[in-house]
């Protein structure tokens, strides 16, 4: 099968060694601020029965300030003939390192330099400070507008080409952020009301992180815990690596549906032992170099884990990241870990319209009565042309002929935005892996064909936010009438997204803003008068009938 060739091209360095077991190669001499540097280590007559529990790779950093950070590193050649570590600098300047390599009762030290410069990267994505409902990248300082999509088994295909093609894809609609499970098994899509994404000779739905005896056996794969799959984890590297050329985040979770089969090796009897932290000290040590990931403790915890559990590994995690990459974990309609200080941002799951404006500012509520405040997520909400029999309820859109539709999917994602939080969506899996014309599989792997709609919509809503600065705007219904919705900061910029008849707006005295009208279906702009708030008993107002959804965007026009 295709494979994607995104790695970095090492190159040998001058070094001191020390030991005698291995030699140690660096990707680069210079490397740009929040890039990753890479350290191979690679054996010359190295045997161990286990190399990943019998051989402990460890590297200090220090920077040009004198400040050190702690690297973990990881084994990644099944024998043991090659451990790697990836750190990524934060800080301009002139490096040191020391690795120490710890085998059963002997240690070998090596060091090295590297030199890093100042880079365009925008670096992970951190809580703004200023404005802690939204997101800023650490390095560039941008806001970071979260339009997210659920790919969950993208893993799951055997060429790699479709997972970049997929990407690429997924990239054009303004896609930043993705959901990729590193362990999940299933039967099929019929386990979600979704039949027409099947086991074919090009997917599957049996993730195998560890060696199986079985792999291909869906509730005994016989995993031993103790020995990771490189071949599936080489083939994350390549598409965190893919998602990182298109500037798109991987939350990577680490159960999809535990529940299910066999995903969950450990069980309730076992959850949280040394065997489970090593799987999440693995992928802490082989991703965190990266800038474009976040942590998913777990999907649907409540299902087979226990709160407790949560906090000891959102805890674990936290201590060995270097970086700090954003974590949180895929909740329900409540979240328990709000004042947690592994937390970084709230994750929900509420479908259809309990999901929508009132959910979300019932959440920022609670948040803001905690004492912390924290962005809020609702990570689920119902997929596209997605008719499971789960939902909000019989008031909910899904009773009706077009109820979960891309542009109902839509309006609720406005509503979400609206009320200054944040939302996840999935596209429609109807069109099939498998089965069915076979040119999909949407929200279960990422596939997705000209046909699906849903997500043209999604970047209209990216693209209006991102004309203008949103994280100073807070929900301000009272400014509008017809039970419009709004956005404010008062004085300079307003956001109306409305579904009324009519739209009209309280505005400052002494005022003139410019008006663009924005089509939400089409992306339309059109220019209209602009409003002078003196001339209209300090108002602005839409003087014709909308028949469907309408965005109004107004700027303050400075003297």
């Amino acid at each position: 099968m295709k494979k994607l060739t995104l790695l970095p091209i090492l190159l040998l360095v001058s070094l001191s060694t020390y030991g005698t077991s291995f030699r140690l190669v660096q990707s680069s001499e210079e490397i740009g601020c929040y890039d990753f540097i890479e350290l191979r280590l690679t054996s010359k007559n190295f045997e161990v029965k286990n190399p990943f529990t019998e051989v402990a790779v460890e590297a200090l950093f220090t920077d040009v300030n004198g400040k050190t950070e702690v690297v973990e590193g990881f084994c990644d050649e099944q024998a043991g003939k090659i451990y790697l570590i990836r750190y990524m600098p934060r800080v301009l300047g002139d490096y040191q390192y020391s690795v120490n390599v710890k085998v059963k009762n002997r240690e070998e030290k090596y060091s090295g330099k590297f030199t890093v410069y100042k880079s365009d990267r925008n670096g992970p994505i951190r809580v703004d400070n200023v404005n802690p409902w939204h997101f800023v990248y650490e390095n560039s300082g941008k806001h970071f507008f979260w339009n997210g999509t659920t790919t969950y088994w993208m893993l799951g295909w055997k060429d790699e080409q479709i997972i970049s093609s997929a990407i690429d894809r997924l990239a054009g609609y303004g896609v930043n952020r993705i959901r990729v499970a590193i362990n999940g098994r299933a039967q099929g899509g019929e386990r979600w009301s979704e039949p027409n994404v099947i086991e074919s000779d090009g997917f599957t739905f049996k993730l195998n992180p560890w060696i199986a005896d079985k792999p291909s056996d869906l509730d005994n794969p016989g995993f031993d815990v103790s020995r990771f799959n490189l071949y599936h984890w080489q083939k994350l590297d390549r598409l965190i690596m893919k998602a990182r050329s298109k500037g798109i985040i991987v939350s990577i979770i680490f159960y999809v549906d535990g529940l299910d089969h066999g995903c969950d090796p450990f069980k309730k009897t076992n959850m949280g032992n040394m065997d489970e932290q090593r799987y999440y000290r693995y992928a802490i040590a082989r991703y965190s170099g990266f800038d474009n990931i976040m942590w998913d403790v777990t999907n649907e915890y409540h299902l087979f884990r226990s709160e407790a559990w949560v906090e000891k590994m959102g805890m674990l995690i936290k201590k060995y990241d270097p970086v700090g990459h954003m974590v949180s974990v895929h909740g329900n309609a409540d979240f328990p870990f709000r004042t947690s200080d592994w937390v970084d941002l709230v994750l929900f799951q509420s479908w259809d319209e309990c999901g929508g404006y009132s959910f979300i500012q019932s959440a920022k509520d609670a948040q803001q009565k905690s004492g912390r405040i924290l962005p809020q997520v609702n990570e689920e909400y119902g997929y596209e042309e997605h008719y499971s029999p789960w939902g909000c309820g019989p008031t909910a859109a899904k009773e009706r002929p077009d109820g979960r539709s891309a542009l109902n999917r839509s309006q609720l994602a406005w509503e979400i935005y609206m009320a200054g939080g944040y939302q996840t969506t999935g596209e429609r899996a109807d069109f099939g892996t498998g089965a069915g014309d076979d040119t999909g599989g949407g929200w279960i792997n990422g596939r997705g064909n000209d046909r699906m709609t849903m997500l043209k919509y999604y970047k209209i809503i990216k693209e209006t936010f991102e004309s203008m600065e949103y994280w100073k705007m807070a929900p301000s219904n009272q400014l509008v009438s017809f039970g419009n919705m709004c956005l404010a900061e008062e004085e300079s910029q307003y956001l109306i997204y409305t579904r009324a008849q009519h739209c009209r707006l309280q505005l400052p005295h002494g005022q003139k803003y410019s008006v663009t009208k924005i089509d939400p279906q089409t992306g339309e702009k059109t220019s209209l008068p602009d409003a002078n708030s003196d001339m209209d008993n300090n108002a602005w107002q839409y003087r014709q009938n909308l028949d469907r959804d309408m965005v109004f965007v107004l700027k303050r026009i400075m003297n």
